[in-house]
């Protein structure tokens, strides 16, 4: 979609030379839930004669149909695309609208009000250089206002236009827009945002959207679209060192090796030393290849594909950087984390960090505290629950290269992904390396309970007891097989790791090796490890006898029930009550899959503080 000109008279390839020239800004439109942001976009492109023919058509029949203006056009519709948010008059996901005008072209983000979707609105400011924040005139600064403020100033977004809307609604009085005024700039120079722009507006009736409106003679500053069109936004990533995650090793043939990405800082040219990072390792750009040929140079946002004079070694996820100014490497970080998932962070954990192209497991700390976005204070948090931000510390299990957020968004911006459910759970801001001697969640006793928290697990002693007929030694081999596959730190103990070593002084299987079984877990349990035990012991006291060596919730006995005892199951005593029992009809397979299910819930596999298998 283009401006409305008529280009019937003009020469349309320098008509579009001219439109390839123009610079682009990119913003985004937040809010609390109904304070117009769709309707201010629809109004933006319909003003500015930027709907087509059929657009319009299709806008009046949902007007008829989902609209809320009785038979004016609902310009909302325009941005507004999901059913259910036509249905319920309000933004869910995030939609962006490209347009130009004379001056500039525009990618907006329409992003939700609500605060169950305030994820949504995290990713539509991550790649913004401006942020309307619309407030509505008779309701003032909101919670929600705060909250995508202070989202707002950690992503890094420097300029920003308060939109005071719905100025129709209280009379264009000039007492309503100055009142909101004073009660926000004070909470926007806290958080450092010194480039606010307040303008009063009417988006349902189109006061100072494109031209000042005569409704508010009071006013004397510039439309939202004079200033969208003039507005200056620093180019920081062009002014940056260079930086090129790689995003794929191009080999076509034996004879080219090439490194493709987009490049996220800085500029290149063709001649310059770079450094391949984690690794170090250093040559220099011989080509700078793109699909419309080699180029002597490039900047930030440029796609391109590099070769070196020599090779070295360089994967996908690596980083090439400029030599002289070199990002950092670090496996441990401080982090700034905004939570966007319903089911809390759990301290000690084990997560997916995705990192430009790289992906690596990480363990959270618990947080060092929280933000209460009315306030900014910082506030004790054992966990952060959906929509909160704190500041966190991360461990990874491989160094990555990277640079402070503040200075590079590409390269200092990563996300979270659960391993179980694949499920992105977080967004992370890296602002500072730690060695170990910072990390002081780590500067504790090492006990049972840090040992465990390291691993990311909670430490225990998993008893598998049932009929011999009923596979269950088959069983615990699965189980271990399957969290080991989601990194946890496990041992088993069966005839097979016991009965060597054991043999002279204690026999071989059943009740010998219960006392001996017994010492070794508890210590293999001490130092951090879940461990899976399946001995025949078919004695329910002999069992007993083990659990007796444990702290409540430290022993948990899965009881592989038999519905039909088969011959040679009649020594089996079941147990009278078992943390939880596997039923006869399900398959080996299907047994371990239920058996990891419960762990996780009952915080197992994931560490969870003060919870010792209460669910159990």
């Amino acid at each position: 979609m283009a401006h409305a000109i008529d280009l019937s008279n003009q020469d349309i390839l320098g008509y579009l030379a001219a439109h390839e020239r123009k610079d682009l800004l990119r913003f985004i439109t937040c809010g609390s839930v109904d304070d117009g942001k769709s309707t201010l976009i629809g109004r933006l492109l319909y003003e500015s004669r930027l709907v087509y023919e059929d657009q319009l058509a299709a806008l009046d029949a949902d007007s008829k149909k989902h609209g809320t203006q009785g038979e004016e056009l609902d310009l909302a519709l325009l941005v507004d695309g999901l059913a259910a948010e036509r249905e319920q008059g309000i933004t869910i996901d995030v939609a962006y609208r490209f347009f130009s005008t004379a001056k500039r072209k525009f990618i907006v983000a329409d992003t939700p009000g609500h605060e169950q979707y305030t994820r949504n609105m995290v990713t539509g400011a991550s790649t913004a250089d401006l942020a309307v924040i619309l407030v509505d005139a008779r309701k003032g600064v909101l919670t929600q206002t705060r909250r995508h403020s202070y989202i707002v100033s950690l992503l890094g977004i420097r300029q920003v236009v308060l939109a005071v809307n719905k100025m129709d609604a209280v009379d264009y009085a000039e007492e309503a827009f100055n009142a909101i005024l004073a009660a926000y700039l004070p909470f926007a120079r806290q958080l450092g945002m010194e480039n606010v722009v307040g303008i009063p507006v009417s988006a349902l009736k189109g006061d100072n959207i494109l031209q000042a409106s005569p409704r508010m003679p009071w006013y004397r500053g510039p439309a939202l679209m004079q200033h969208l069109e003039t507005v200056e936004v620093e180019e920081r990533a062009q002014h940056a060192p260079f930086r090129l995650p790689i995003q794929w090793v191009n080999r076509p043939g034996p004879d080219f090796r090439g490194f493709a990405g987009q490049i996220a800082g800085g500029r290149v040219n063709v001649g310059d030393r770079i450094r391949a990072l984690p690794s170090g390792a250093e040559a220099r750009v011989a080509r700078i290849v793109t699909f419309d040929g080699d180029l002597p140079h490039a900047v930030a946002g440029q796609s391109v594909t590099l070769t070196l004079d020599r090779e070295i070694d360089v994967s996908r996820g690596d980083l090439l950087a400029a030599s002289s100014e070199s990002a950092e490497v670090a496996d441990q970080f401080e982090a700034t984390l905004i939570w966007m998932h319903e089911q809390p962070l759990v301290p000690g954990r084990q997560y997916l960090m995705k990192l430009g192209a790289r992906t690596v497991n990480a363990t959270l700390a618990p947080p060092r505290y929280r933000v209460n976005v009315n306030t900014l204070e910082q506030q004790p948090a054992p966990q952060l629950d959906l929509n909160e931000i704190g500041l966190c510390q991360l461990t990874l299990d491989h160094a990555v290269a990277f640079d402070p957020y503040a200075q590079n968004r590409e390269t200092g911006g990563f996300i979270l992904i659960d391993k179980l459910s694949n499920d992105t759970v977080g967004a992370g801001l890296l602002n500072v390396a730690l060695r170990r001697t910072d990390l002081h969640w780590q500067a504790v006793d090492v006990t049972r309970a840090t040992r465990a928290q390291l691993k990311g697990q909670r430490a225990c002693l998993l008893w598998f007891s049932g009929p011999a007929s009923r596979g269950t030694a088959a069983i615990a081999q699965l189980v271990e097989k399957r969290l080991h596959a989601l990194g946890r730190h496990t041992y088993l103990l069966n005839e097979a790791s016991l009965a060597p070593g054991l043999q002279p002084g204690a026999g071989t299987g059943g009740e010998g090796l219960v006392p001996h079984v017994a010492e070794i877990a508890r210590l293999m349990v001490d130092a951090g490890l879940i461990v899976l035990a399946a001995l025949p012991v078919p004695k329910r006291a002999a069992r007993a006898q083990v659990r007796r060596q444990f702290a409540a919730g430290d022993f948990v006995e899965i009881a592989i029930d038999a519905a039909q005892p088969a011959t040679g199951d009649a020594a089996y005593e079941p147990p009278e009550s078992a943390e939880f029992r596997i039923d006869a009809v399900h398959s080996p397979a299907q047994a371990a899959e239920r058996i990891i299910a419960e762990l996780d819930r009952a915080g197992v596999i994931a560490y969870a503080y003060n919870n010792p298998l209460a669910g159990l």
